[in-house]
């Protein structure tokens, strides 16, 4: 849905530009240079657009759950690891970036979703997604986050990556993340608390062409990804009148259920020994999270998160 819209906005910024109406479009690109470096630095967000109706309707379709296991003082900034990627990212888009619960439940913090900077070149679009609460996921645009003083301001990051998309398969659990450290020498560098989230039901939303490591087709998408920045499964789901072909995700609940925070005190060089252990503690935390709520979301006891 996400590249369809932002292809959308791109071609419209074309047409804008070979019409008689031209002159609106230098004005937008004039814009767009003053205002490159804003998805980076909070980016705009906008309350009366996560508050659109449709994001309710949105929500209800799966339908979309939050859970909270602890609580989230104010006083301090949180990063949190979203887990899995799956291919739509609802869970993530439906809870920190629409009207969800999430204010109700954790007061006092506000969310910053994380995505790759590439949409942020879109015209248009990327003011559609600033509006919304997602900002760069580049380096310093966590750390503008994670910086703000007096705390109440968590980095919502999906760890795995558009890579883990490509495993977004119903049933499965792999998660891309052995590698993934940036994330925790982040943590380390500004004294956030680390918060592991998992969201069942991401991978349930669509069926995906088989594509196990080592195939031809993964392979094909794997160095497309590494040219463009983000994934291209091949998907499909149902339709709008009929449940067997098309791009409309399956209805299938989704829990995305927050953890308990990894405290986390600032080290500004912190030692590739101290990023390891906390990985380790995160994964641990993360594991522990899926194994005491995975029964009451059908998943089988012998079932395992694989990382």
């Amino acid at each position: 849905f996400s590249s369809f819209t932002a292809e959308f906005c791109c071609g419209f910024f074309v047409i804008l530009i070979l019409s008689n109406f031209w002159f609106l479009g230098v004005l937008y690109l004039l814009w767009l240079y003053h205002d490159w470096d804003m998805p980076c630095a909070g980016g705009r967000r906008f309350q009366c657009i996560r508050n659109w109706t449709i994001w309710k309707y949105f929500r209800e379709y799966f339908p979309i759950k939050l859970i909270k296991t602890s609580e989230l003082s104010p006083k301090h900034n949180y990063l949190l690891g979203f887990h899995p990627h799956g291919v739509l990212v609802a869970g993530a888009f439906g809870n920190f970036c629409t009207g969800s619960s999430f204010k109700t439940l954790f007061p006092g913090i506000t969310p910053y979703l994380h995505i790759t900077p590439i949409w942020f070149r879109c015209p248009f679009f990327r003011e559609y997604i600033m509006s919304a609460g997602m900002v760069s996921a580049a380096k310093e645009s966590v750390s503008y986050v994670l910086n703000k003083d007096g705390g109440g301001h968590a980095s919502v990051i999906v760890i795995g990556g558009a890579e883990e998309s490509l495993n977004a398969h119903p049933g499965s659990l792999t998660l891309n993340i052995l590698k993934r450290k940036g994330f925790i020498k982040m943590a380390l560098k500004h004294g956030a608390h680390l918060v592991p989230v998992f969201s069942f039901g991401e991978n349930e939303l669509f069926k995906q062409v088989a594509n196990p490591r080592g195939s031809r087709l993964r392979n094909i998408q794997e160095k497309l990804q590494k040219i463009m920045g983000f994934a291209l499964p091949l998907f499909h789901a149902r339709g709008v009148f009929q449940y067997t072909f098309g791009l409309i995700p399956y209805r299938q609940p989704i829990h995305t259920i927050v953890g308990s925070p990894i405290p986390v005190k600032q080290n500004l060089n912190p030692t590739n020994e101290e990023i390891e252990q906390l990985h380790e503690l995160y994964l641990q935390k993360l594991n522990k999270l899926f194994e005491d709520h995975k029964r009451n979301y059908g998943i089988p006891e012998q079932r395992s998160l694989i990382f």
